[in-house]
């Protein structure tokens, strides 16, 4: 995710350089045309104008619903973050603090750190067994669970099956066995929000219609403005149109959260943060720095 503008408006620039090269030419060719060829090459800018204000809704719309997709995921992640966090300090606080109840409190906040990794991979289309934070808080019996079509839920459903086993030795009443389903609850909402937002595109139409729809304005608005501005339709005219295509883009980018586009939401962070909290609640001292962002600005 972006956090600073710090060369942000280059940066842009260089990710459009194509639709900047088409609308500075056609503008130059239709001011061209105008200036020594044809005074005829014009259109009325009524009707364009009204065209345009109809596509600046358009396109804002879809940014809209976008955005509302990119921060549907930053809550789902706070929910999960601060779950976290109520989990770890129920099972350090129920179970018996020595002995075997100690031993599984510290395994299920180890495999939850475990559970929080394996749920920003998988959002992110990566590699499970590959990924060392992942690895490095499963036991060997768990690997098998990271190769099933969920391996979160399966390290999830080992939670429950702990907070069963906690219940059946005695070392939790009933109150405590509710407070824990509806944490563990908590991550299943999060985890099926996350895997919703992931698995269900806005539809393929709304970008179609909007990248013609700007194609088609690029085109005319050079006519409309020509008669009027002379060469100053150039700069203008190519100005309005990056406008659109901008809005529209960012759109597209923002539409799925979980990229590793310079858009997309921490999730590495969040959850080095999670697995920290975490590991200080077991106390442990010897923990990883949380990221920050890089010289570009950028923080994953």
């Amino acid at each position: 995710m972006m956090v600073t503008t710090r060369g942000s408006v280059l940066r842009l620039i260089a990710w459009q350089w194509k639709s900047i090269v088409l609308f500075v030419l056609f503008a130059a060719a239709v001011t061209y045309v105008h200036e020594h060829v044809s005074p005829s090459a014009k259109l009325p800018a009524l009707p364009l104008g009204v065209v345009g204000g109809a596509l600046g809704i358009f396109v804002s719309f879809r940014t809209n619903s976008a955005y509302a997709r990119w921060w549907e995921g930053r809550q789902l992640w706070g929910r999960l973050i601060n779950a976290s966090r109520t989990f770890c300090s129920q099972a350090l606080a129920y179970l018996p603090a020595t002995g075997e109840g100690r031993a599984l409190a510290t395994r299920m906040v180890e495999r939850h750190i475990a559970y929080v990794h394996a749920l920003r991979v998988s959002l992110r289309g990566q590699d499970l067994s590959a990924d060392a934070d992942v690895l490095a808080f499963v036991t060997d019996d768990e690997r098998p669970l990271l190769a099933e079509s969920n391996p979160n839920h399966a390290l999830c459903h080992r939670s429950y099956e702990d907070v069963a086993r906690a219940q059946a030795a005695g070392w939790i009443d009933t109150n405590q066995l509710l407070a824990f389903d509806e944490t563990l609850r908590t991550f299943l909402d999060v985890q099926g929000g996350c895997e919703r937002i992931k698995k269900t595109p806005l539809p393929r139409g709304y970008a179609f219609i909007a990248e013609r729809l700007i194609f088609a304005f690029s085109l005319l608005l050079p006519l409309a403005v020509v008669a009027d501005l002379g060469w100053w339709a150039v700069p203008i005219s190519t100005l309005v149109c990056l406008s659109f295509a901008l809005i529209s883009e960012a759109g597209r980018v923002l539409e799925d959260p979980f990229t590793m586009f310079w858009n997309g939401l921490p999730l590495t962070a969040m959850a080095r943060t999670i697995e920290v909290n975490l590991r200080e609640r077991l106390g442990e001292k010897d923990l990883p720095k949380i990221p920050v962002a890089d010289a570009s600005g950028i923080l994953m």
